[in-house]
């Protein structure tokens, strides 16, 4: 959609005024109003200097949400990150109540493998203890998204994933107040209101918005009442120096409808198993920041945040087989589980980035330093009412797990990007992570001189990256770095008192290695890379014997995985007459992820190990490729996308035939299409509407293994919203 109108009206007179009255002879031509027209790129990349960051030789992409046909109410994904190769979306807790994607054969569970970011603040709930993040930002505050691949992560973190920042929309630095309203309705009883107000007064600027969205859901029992706000301040005292403070909260009660046996699914992919379960996470993001241009050649940047709230639940935890009913003989359901988490995370974040001249060639530094303070409460077993609304009322006041997951850690980084030659740029970097987690508190079931207590985080981090350009201003790019993921808190919680935790437990550690080639030619735009993601160290469940000769689960590192993989993108845009534009795109990604040196138990109480060499890693498809034309007319454009993705399994040992409860089998492949399109009626009003899967396509993404419920979760089958945005 044109994202912008720049008029230059052009006029050519004489004025007479003299100090004598004259007869003005010159001819006057007044020409026609000339209207130049520019379309910002919905996908773009970062420059090899951003900020305090060095992005030179990164696979790395930039989503401007706004200038996209998508549905934004319910911030679908894979129309969204339609353009980035090889997103696996997760639909788990409703349409629009979070964002749950991953890349490179990564878990997708909340995005836990990715550093996520608002505005650079970091908002994983708990790093080191549950790295998942449960804060819901609200796709019409997001001005663009930010996602740099796992070579960049020595920066930022040491995610395997890598960085995932959202950017909300900035003030009118032109105007003291401006007001946006976008409002939606849509299927399934989806009503939001997006309200935001910001400007610019002398040296201060302020943005707030306010967004309440509630739906019915697809399936029975599947509402959702959800909520954010933000409020942001900015403090220019001196052209040079820029200080801000911003609050941010979500927070959303998601009715959970319960997981479906593969023929219930089939039977009817709308049925509910529960009525009586309930998540809500409520989040607080505070952060203050610095920024100081200390010189014509050093920056430097200052960030100290929080994340703070809780992930609330309380539900009849049971497999989709065993149905939540009144029992006969005391006429009362029975009582359901209540878990809490509370988060207690605290960050300060310091960046230095300094240019300087060698061998007479602009070079650039940067190094930093970020310090973590979390105190992740969980308590969990709770035991909870009999009721069927939302209440985390206990009826015992013992919890059966009362833990506290204690970290602290400080992680030191440089990177520098040398200049070898005019076109040729190479940047190693090195970062090192120290560090410790304790866990102190009791369960109920469970000895405390078995539990686990200390967790040691101690380890370099390094890698290499490179870029060379073309003289067409196109390039090759290629980096190495190595990731880790810590031991995080339910990896070290025995689930009963047959299981034992391996009190030596290792973070998985592994690389990114990646190799590409972008850059455009004509109409034709490209980024086309080949990569490979060790992981080793992976967590999962063996069967062990103890002196007596009884069996048990043993929670251990059951060896590794290697994800070798392709990720294309190409896009063609053409221009039909004189307000005519067609665009069309592909990107798609190719994945071949398999287990090495692994093994794991085999059978739901007692069985044996079997080595999974060579198995499928779990949730890793063969293909993920998404294709879209887009057609734009004057103020109007109308964008078609299909999705699809290929079968995956569910759990290590590659099960094709579901079991009975539908927790594991294969996840069959599925095709989706999207029509999406847009009208501006002029600069102050725009109109979206959205058919998401209009064939009513059938479907799920994942058998999950925890949280929501193992079993088959239906995804949304056809819906049609329609959205207006006022801007004045």
């Amino acid at each position: 959609m044109t994202s912008g109108f720049f008029r230059i009206i052009l006029c050519i007179g004489i004025a007479a005024p003299t100090a004598f009255a004259q007869v003005d002879s010159t001819k006057t031509k007044e020409l026609k109003e000339v209207t130049i027209q520019s379309h910002r790129l919905d996908i773009e990349r970062l420059p090899a200097i951003q900020g305090t960051y060095l992005q030179s030789g990164r696979k790395n992409e930039v989503i401007n949400v706004q200038n996209m046909n998508v549905s934004i109410a319910e911030k679908t994904p894979r129309q969204v990150f339609s353009k980035v190769p090889g997103v696996f979306v997760y639909d788990m807790d409703g349409s629009g109540n979070q964002t749950n994607i991953a890349t490179r054969g990564l878990d997708p569970h909340r995005g836990w493998e990715y550093n996520i970011r608002k505005n650079g603040v970091i908002t994983n709930s708990d790093m080191y203890g549950y790295p998942a993040s449960h804060y819901s930002m609200p796709m019409e505050a997001v001005e663009r998204i930010e996602l740099i691949r796992g070579t960049g992560s020595l920066q930022y973190g040491a995610q395997f994933g890598g960085m995932l920042n959202y950017i909300s929309k900035k003030p009118d630095s032109l105007r003291a107040i401006t007001y946006e309203s976008i409002n939606s309705l849509g299927s399934f009883g989806l009503m939001s209101t997006y309200n935001a107000i910001g400007g610019t007064i002398s040296k201060f600027q302020y943005y707030a918005y306010y967004n309440k969205r509630v739906s019915k859901g697809y399936r029975d029992n599947s509402d959702t009442d959800f909520d954010a706000q933000s409020f942001m301040v900015m403090y220019t005292p001196l052209k040079n120096v820029r200080i801000k403070a911003e609050a941010a909260r979500s927070n959303y009660i998601y009715h959970i409808p319960g997981p479906l046996t593969d023929s219930m699914f089939y039977a009817d992919p709308k049925h509910s198993t529960r009525s009586r379960n309930y998540f809500n996470p409520e989040i607080y993001v505070p952060s203050l920041s610095l920024d100081w241009q200390i010189g014509f050649r050093t920056s430097l940047s200052w960030t100290v945040s929080a994340v703070l709230g809780a992930r609330n639940s309380v539900q009849f935890d049971k497999l989709a087989t065993v149905a939540d009913v009144v029992d006969p003989t005391t006429l009362t359901y029975a009582a359901r589980q209540v878990d809490i988490d509370h988060f207690n995370s605290y960050t300060s974040e310091l960046r230095v980035l300094h240019r300087y001249i060698l061998w007479r060639k602009e070079s650039a530094l940067v190094a930093g330093i970020q310090l973590f303070n979390n105190d992740l409460h969980r308590q969990q077993l709770g035991k909870g009412t009999t009721g069927t609304d939302f209440d985390l009322t206990l009826t015992d006041p013992n919890w059966g797990r009362d833990l506290h997951f204690k970290t602290k850690n400080i992680a030191l980084f440089v990177e520098n990007s040398f200049r070898l030659a005019p076109n040729l740029t190479v940047t190693p970097g090195a970062r090192m992570e120290i560090g410790k987690s304790d866990m102190e508190g009791r369960i109920t079931y469970y000895d405390p001189g078995s539990l686990p207590n200390t967790i040691d985080h101690k380890f370099p981090l390094f890698g290499i990256n490179a870029e060379y350009s073309t003289r067409k201003g196109n390039n090759i790019y290629t980096g190495w770095s190595q990731s880790y993921r810590p031991v995080i808190f339910k990896d070290i919680i025995p689930t009963s008192s047959y299981e034992a935790i391996d009190k030596n437990l290792k973070d998985a550690t592994g690389y990114n290695l990646e190799l590409g080639y972008r850059g455009s030619w004509h109409a034709w735009r490209w980024d086309v890379s080949i990569f490979q993601l060790k992981y080793n160290n992976r967590l999962g469940s063996l069967e062990q014997k103890n002196t007596d000769g009884n069996a048990y689960i043993l929670r251990t590192n059951i060896g590794n995985s290697i994800t070798n993989g392709a990720e294309v993108f190409t896009e063609y845009s053409a221009t039909v007459g004189e307000h005519l534009g067609i665009t069309f795109f592909t990107s798609t990604a190719f994945f071949h992820a398999r287990y090495h040196d692994a093994q794991v138990k085999s059978g739901t109480n007692t069985g044996e190990n079997i080595d999974i060499s060579g198995n499928v890693v779990e949730s890793v498809p063969s293909v993920i490729t998404r294709n879209g034309i887009t057609g734009r007319y004057r103020q109007v454009s109308i964008s078609f996308l299909y999705s699809y993705t290929g079968k995956s399994y569910a759990d290590a040992l590659n099960t094709e035939m579901p079991t009975k409860s539908g927790a594991v089998g294969l996840v069959p492949s599925y095709g989706l299409l999207d029509i999406n399109a847009s009208v501006r009626i002029n600069s102050q009003l725009m109109v979206r509407m959205n058919m998401n899967n209009v064939t009513d396509k059938q479907y799920f993404t994942k058998r999950p293994s925890f949280y929501p419920g193992p079993g088959v979760w239906s995804s949304d089958g056809r819906s049609v919203n329609c959205t207006i945005a006022v801007r004045v």
